[in-house]
């Protein structure tokens, strides 16, 4: 037996939820579910890890950043010049003698 909820959201949240909803493909009140659903679900035991269903995977790879080639190249040199300028710093002789 289904039960029905009215909610009412600020504006501002409303917005977020319609956007996350948007972007993910999936309606809203089955983001609000899931929302509810970890809310009260009851806390894991200490040490354990909770398994990953393939729509939350593909949930948190839609929502990483895409990188234009031109991005991802200045990226590559910048982790490149970073590196270079770390491995210097590791040579030197941090107390001068």
């Amino acid at each position: 037996m289904k039960s029905y909820l009215t909610l009412r959201l600020p504006a501002e949240l409303a917005r977020a939820l319609a956007r996350w909803a948007r972007m993910r493909r999936l309606p809203k009140s089955a983001i609000v579910r899931e929302a509810v659903a970890r809310y009260l679900a009851p806390p894991a035991p200490e040490g354990s890890t909770r398994r990953v269903t393939g729509r939350e995977l593909a949930a948190l790879l839609t929502s990483l950043p895409r990188l234009s080639p031109d991005e991802a190249e200045a990226f590559a040199r910048d982790l490149a010049s970073a590196r270079s300028e770390l491995a210097q710093l590791e040579a030197r002789d941090p107390w001068g003698s």
